[in-house]
């Protein structure tokens, strides 16, 4: 639903916004705000979105804890909202798992699968979805001749659906478990939706597929702005994926301004990162595959990477060990700067579950997205877009290394290394967008039909600009994306003067 301003787009924007207003209020009590906001948020006596205010209430206030980074609660649980919340403004305050939350109580325990026969079936005398049932669970209706499914003896096949002439039968799908590329999301006993922890891979889509909003990632909005509060130099380290997602007039000049307004001491792009990402995977796909590995995957998706070692543990080896263009990012920012605090801000839900490794804990702090820093910049009334151009200090990143953004943009630049590099070396690449669509290509991968490939992986379909994180339509974001990277003055990843620091950022 990105590109649409839903009311769940609106409460999720508010909620990071009153966040980012708390943080900055240090004269009042956080604890007796966050007790005050669903009624601010939700006033009167009648609710704004569902038929009852004190649900409504309840939902924004555990939505406010998870914004807070604080732990999801369970409608049995008695505590007031402010419950451990000295625990958001601690100086160390890294996400801690689960990531990925659902507000029970906001769930609306949608069936996991069913076919239904609708208002538009006609009765007519053809009645072919009786006659290709296997199971003969569609009958007809003698009263009014319309079809009727015994759902104790429907497998849900979907037969009935498709030969219907009149599309009256349609089948529905839980829209979060449909979203879900690791069959992660089943039931509870309530029937209420639940996330398999062993399973989840913090993509996010099911967050931003869910209709209801019941399902949150929890943000490190406070923390960054109480860091910068206490006199920490905090640089942002910006994903290739911003072109857009701040407005259509939003330049990367103007958003500098903007960031710099709100205390950062610098931005960088992370497109500087993928282009010493690809220069390091370019070199270690010729020294390894086909010699030690049979193919080689991209490591910078960590919802793809973190699939592939929980469902095939015995080709680990076989995702590049890289860095990530987060963490070479990072790297540099505090090779550069004395002291340096990093936050990354991009698409990506799972780009936060990557910080909580113990390995990455020292080179990123914190993680926002997209939306989470709209939310900064409302609160502070700043319209990016009517700002004046910081131009000074936009990174000098290639085409390609901004280009990672869109699905096909990882494995192309580090093809095109490799072809500047070693012009005699034949590169085979396959790519996958989405879980679903990752988890075929690792099988046939393991089938052997892949061997001597580069495979790319992007956890959401169209790439990374369609991260959960993200605010305006996919393919608008592509656009964008394609268009800002033909501007930059280097083609190939490998042409970067920042590639001359990459043997110090990996060592």
């Amino acid at each position: 639903m990105r590109g649409v301003e839903t009311r769940i787009q609106e409460i999720r924007r508010m909620i990071f916004r009153e966040v980012a207003r708390m943080a900055y209020d240090t004269e009042n009590s956080v604890a007796a705000k966050i007790e005050e906001l669903p009624y601010e948020i939700i006033p009167g006596e009648v609710g704004n979105f569902r038929n009852d205010v004190f649900l409504e209430r309840a939902i924004v206030g555990e939505r406010l804890r998870l914004a807070m980074g604080l732990p999801c609660r369970s409608a049995a649980e008695h505590a007031p909202l402010s419950d451990n919340i000295a625990l958001a403004d601690q100086a160390e305050t890294y996400y801690t798992p689960p990531l990925i939350n659902i507000i029970k109580f906001a769930c609306n325990a949608c069936a996991e699968k069913r076919v239904y026969v609708t208002e538009g079936c006609q009765g007519c005398l053809a009645h072919p979805c009786v006659e290709v049932c296997p199971k003969k669970a569609v009958t007809l209706d003698r009263t009014n001749g319309r079809s009727v499914i015994d759902t104790e003896k429907c497998i849900k096949c979907g037969k009935c659906a498709e030969v219907c002439s009149y599309n009256a039968i349609i089948i529905q799908e839980r829209p979060c478990a449909k979203a879900c590329g690791m069959d992660a999301i089943g039931s509870d006993e309530n029937g209420k939706a639940e996330i398999d922890s062993e399973k989840c891979v913090s993509c996010g889509q099911c967050l931003v597929n869910c209709p209801f909003g019941a399902i949150s990632d929890k943000s490190q909005i406070f923390q960054v702005i109480r860091a910068m509060q206490s006199g920490e130099r905090v640089y942002a380290a910006l994903a290739p994926a911003f072109v857009g997602q701040f407005g259509a007039k939003v330049t990367p000049g103007k958003l500098r301004s903007a960031m710099k307004m709100l205390g950062f001491a610098d931005i960088f792009e992370v497109a500087i990162g993928a282009d010493l990402c690809a220069t390091q995977e370019a070199e270690d796909f010729v020294q390894e595959v086909p010699n030690k590995l049979p193919f080689m995957a991209t490591s910078c998706c960590p919802a793809w990477s973190s699939m592939a070692k929980k469902l095939y543990p015995e080709y680990r080896e076989c995702i590049s060990m890289a860095l990530t263009p987060m963490t070479l990012t990072a790297r540099l920012i505090k090779e550069q700067h004395q002291n340096a605090k990093v936050v990354f801000i991009g698409p990506c839900a799972a780009k936060k579950l990557e910080a909580m490794r113990k390995s990455v804990r020292s080179e990123v702090d914190f993680v926002l997205t997209f939306e989470e820093m709209m939310g900064i910049f409302e609160a502070k009334d700043i319209d990016v877009a009517s700002l004046t151009e910081e131009v000074e200090g936009i990174n000098d990143a290639s085409e390609d290394g901004r280009n990672f953004a869109v699905s096909g943009g990882v494995a192309q630049s580090v093809v095109n290394v490799i072809q500047e590099r070693y012009p005699e070396r034949e590169i085979k690449i396959a790519n996958a967008e989405g879980l679903r669509d990752c988890r075929k290509l690792l099988m046939m991968a393991k089938a052997g039909k892949y061997n001597g490939y580069l495979l790319e992986g992007m956890g959401c379909p169209g790439g990374c600009v369609a991260g959960a994180g993200t605010m305006q339509s996919i393919k608008k974001s592509q656009n964008a994306v394609k268009k800002y990277a033909a501007q930059a003055n280097h083609k190939n990843s490998n042409e970067t003067e920042y590639v001359k620091e990459l043997n110090k950022l990996v060592d």
